[in-house]
Formats: C-alpha cells, sequence, structure tokens
C-alpha cells in the first residue's frame, strides 16, 4: 500500500532516473536498479554516457556491496560510514578492512541532491499523495522532473542571433 521515491539527480539537482520502488524496503537494494536505468545523451555523435564521475549519497548507501559496484565501474563513491558499521568494523581488527575515506568537502554538495528531493517531494502533485497505483504516482514523479527541466532550460540565456554566428 506505500511506495517510496528513489532518484537520481545531476549536480544542479535535476532528475535523471525517477523510479518508485516499495515503501517498506530500503534504499540500497533499489541502487544497482537506479544505476541500470542510468543514461545520459551527449551533446555531440557517442552512446549515452552510463557512467557518472562520482556518486554523493547518504549513509543509507554505505554498504560493502555499492562501494564494490561503484570501484568496480570506476565511480568515486563520496558516502561517509555510518558509526555503527565504523564499529564493526574495527572490533574486526585487521580482517575489518581498511576505513572508509571520502572527500568531506566534496560531500558538502550533497545539499544540492536534498534539494532535488525536497522540489520534487514538496510539489502539490505528488505531495496529497492521492495516487492509489505506483504507475500513477511514478508518472506524477515523471512529469515534475519534465518540469523541472524545462524550467531549466527556459532559465538559461540563449544566444541572439549576432552572437551565434
Amino acid at each position: 500500500m506505500s511506495s517510496k521515491l528513489h532518484q537520481l539527480v545531476d549536480g544542479h539537482g535535476l532528475p535523471l532516473v525517477v523510479l518508485v520502488g516499495p515503501g517498506q524496503a530500503g534504499d540500497a537494494p533499489m541502487f544497482p536498479v537506479l544505476m541500470a536505468h542510468l543514461h545520459v545523451a551527449r551533446r555531440g555523435p557517442g552512446r549515452p554516457r552510463s557512467r557518472p564521475d562520482r556518486v554523493r549519497a547518504d549513509k543509507a548507501y554505505s554498504s560493502r556491496a555499492i562501494r564494490h559496484h561503484l570501484r568496480s565501474r570506476g565511480i568515486v563513491a563520496v558516502i561517509p560510514e555510518p558509526a555503527d558499521q565504523r564499529g564493526h568494523r574495527s572490533r574486526r581488527g585487521s580482517h575489518g578492512g581498511r576505513p572508509v575515506s571520502y572527500d568531506v568537502i566534496d560531500y558538502r554538495h550533497r545539499n544540492v541532491v536534498e534539494r532535488g528531493f525536497s522540489d520534487t517531494k514538496q510539489w502539490r502533485g505528488l505531495a496529497t499523495r492521492y495516487d492509489k497505483l505506483a504507475l500513477t504516482y511514478r508518472g506524477g514523479a515523471v512529469l515534475r522532473a519534465i518540469t523541472l527541466w524545462l524550467k531549466q532550460l527556459g532559465d538559461t540565456p540563449r544566444p541572439s542571433h549576432a552572437e551565434s554566428a
């Protein structure tokens, strides 16, 4: 009966992938599915990009499986380690592995991700949650993503004819 919205956003907070999952499930199991759906068209010819430069995520995505997945694809993980995982690792001693390292300065830019989620969830069509079907709820989330992208395109200055010549 419940559903949860999962998104991948770009560096400006604009949604790239929008999926709806079961509300009782965690965030981490949806991560590989989100990454599999990521395809960003290039400006020129060529295949769409499916590998971002880095992934900024919160502590819910700090697992060995996710870090291994990102490392195997050459993606920088900017994900802090929760205190309980840090404690489990240190109790295991040398078998616990190395401490997780991430760029603290780069993690500060995660607020863009949170603002993107907040902007999407506060949209009236999604905030009221009148939709009974997950498909309809996802349709509303995709519609909001389209409006955000169109707004971004409308805010960018376009060159005049004299500048483009």
